[in-house]
């Protein structure tokens, strides 16, 4: 996985980058719902759970042996792409949206994880080391058709495609620094490197108007913290401001809210603030790890 990210993320998950804001549920309207990974049940590995916008009707959907984790909820709010050990190395599974359906991917032995949908659901972009190093593939919402697009000589990773399908945004640590945001259009071309520090930026999180890319980073005292930018790398603003770890980002379909992880409450907590970084609140509460929340189209 990449140094970051990954490591944090295998670190969690046995060895070890979005939707809702109403609670509305009228005519065509799915449930808000929030997908996050967990290791709360009694034979402590990590599974995909999902919980109501606000904390609330906490259900296991995975319930395997393994540890899954990474998960991302399709554009329609139907399915949920995810990675798992179940088959040995990571690999890249798929469900319905009530953890039935179960269906692998990728199959190889390399790790494969961190998949993100593209707008239109008909492709997914994740990150894979089978060619050496990790980059960013993309294949069809099958599994066929899976390609390299970074090829680059350095770690990619962590996927998130712009609303409108035509780029996706990425971290790398090409340049030296120790993780850096990128952008690149949907075919692999145009990479182009949108922040430049020497701290750690990471886990980009396109809203959903487009207008703004959220991520974290160790630029400001060493810990992790949620920043905001525009889409061109500019105006970087700071959310999150405690001595704790703050990461993952991901936005709420409407662009009103950003649901996070942090560490502030001495382990790993689901949280969720407005866009402009206040009413910072928790919305998981017990002993285990939670982590990497994904929020249902």
């Amino acid at each position: 996985m990449q140094p970051d990210v990954l490591r944090t993320t295998f670190v969690m998950v046995a060895l070890s980058s979005a939707a809702c804001g109403s609670n509305g549920t009228g005519p065509g309207v799915q449930p808000a719902a929030i997908g996050f990974l967990s290791n709360r049940d009694t034979s402590g590995d990590f599974d995909i759970y999902v919980m109501d916008s606000r904390g609330g009707q906490v259900t296991n959907l995975t319930k395997h042996a393994a540890g899954d984790f990474s998960p991302a909820w399709s554009p329609d709010g139907n399915r949920i792409a995810f990675a798992s050990y179940r088959d040995g190395a990571p690999e890249i599974y798929v469900m319905n949206a009530d953890g039935s359906g179960q269906t692998r991917l990728t199959n190889n032995f390399a790790v494969d994880f961190a998949p993100a949908w593209s707008p239109d659901g008909s492709h997914i972009a994740f990150t894979s080391d089978r060619d050496g190093l990790y980059e960013v593939y993309v294949m069809n919402a099958d599994g066929s058709g899976q390609t390299n697009l970074t090829k680059n000589g350095a770690n990619d990773d962590s996927p998130s495609w712009s609303p409108d399908g035509l780029k996706i945004a990425f971290a790398s640590d090409r340049d030296g620094n120790d993780r850096e945001i990128y952008v690149m259009n949907a075919d692999g071309t145009g990479q182009t490197r949108l922040t430049n520090n020497t701290a750690s930026d990471n886990t980009p999180a396109w809203s959903p108007d487009g207008r703004t890319i959220a991520f974290t980073s160790t630029r400001d005292g060493g810990n992790g913290e949620i920043y905001v930018m525009n889409p061109d790398g500019s105006a970087p603003m700071r959310l999150t401001n405690n001595p704790a770890l703050d990461q993952s980002p991901a936005w709420s379909h409407d662009g009103r809210e950003i649901v996070f992880m942090s560490y502030r409450n001495g382990n790993r907590e689901i949280y969720v603030m407005n866009a402009d970084g206040s009413a910072q609140t928790r919305l998981t509460t017990n002993p285990a790890e939670d982590d990497s929340p994904t929020w249902r189209p």
